[in-house]
């Protein structure tokens, strides 16, 4: 394991954002179903934290806590954890949540869509795997594989948030749509913009921290950050931590 911090590489001279005095936020990014690196940054954070001395402390999931890696229903009920453990624990819906809970509703097609998007390995750590999987339909695995999914992650994942607002920070899944009200902001856009996000240089009024769209490296601007460093591909899970007007990123590594 290697556990690495990634300090801050430029700030906007004109505009120091912060949070609250007294305040401490960490986000994490895209973790798809990465529990084992998810545990090792969790570690790093609470380390972290300690170090830092008391504060009220905030822990935002940007969502993509499934699909892809190896161990979606572990990820799942590791926030759930995570959340009845009493502390302030958020948790945004990305879009392969939203795919997932539509696939649990049963329909065929969107079963479909949610295995062209990465759904496999999330079935497969719900316990229908191998020759069995292999042999179903999609009519097949609509009926077959919602009643695999605890309630209590369903109900879980129906009770995510489309956004979290802290000081001058506004944390979500994908960004948002340039031009628009932060109130009026469409959730689809929320869960699923990029390019007409990530290269727009405006002031959206706050500093947009963010996942959906891997980075090799975080990618700071001054209106956006993003901390998607692609989990299940590399290796590489991210968060950000901020207090004041500073801020610093932390890592876990396979």
């Amino acid at each position: 394991m290697i556990l690495s911090r990634l300090f801050s590489r430029s700030r906007n001279q004109a505009f120091q954002p912060s949070i609250p005095e007294g305040r401490r936020v960490y986000a994490i990014g895209d973790i798809h179903g990465c529990l084992s690196l998810l545990d090792k940054l969790l570690a790093a954070i609470d380390a972290d934290n300690d170090a830092r001395g008391p504060a009220e402390v905030t822990l935002i999931l940007l969502g993509d806590l499934v699909d892809r890696g190896p161990d979606s229903a572990g990820v799942v009920e590791r926030a759930i954890q995570l959340h009845e453990s009493g502390g302030d624990v958020r948790w945004l819906l990305g879009n392969h949540e939203e795919v997932f809970l539509k696939a649990l509703s049963g329909d065929p097609a969107a079963m479909r869509y949610f295995v062209r998007i990465g759904g496999g390995p999330t079935i497969h750590s719900y316990g229908l795997a191998g020759e069995e999987y292999l042999a179903m339909s999609f009519e097949e695995l609509a009926e077959s594989f919602p009643p695999l999914v605890p309630d209590r992650h369903r109900l879980f994942l129906e009770k995510a948030e489309e956004m979290v607002r802290i000081g001058d920070y506004l944390f979500v899944h994908a960004g948002i749509r340039p031009g628009v009200a932060i109130d009026a902001q469409r959730p689809s856009d929320l869960r699923w913009i990029r390019d007409d996000f990530l290269d727009d240089r405006s002031d959206h009024g706050c500093v947009v921290v963010h996942g959906h769209t891997i980075f090799d490296e975080v990618q700071e601007r001054a209106n956006r950050i993003g901390i998607d460093t692609g989990a299940y591909v590399t290796g590489k899970l991210t968060a950000i931590g901020i207090e004041g007007a500073e801020r610093w990123f932390l890592s876990a590594e396979d």
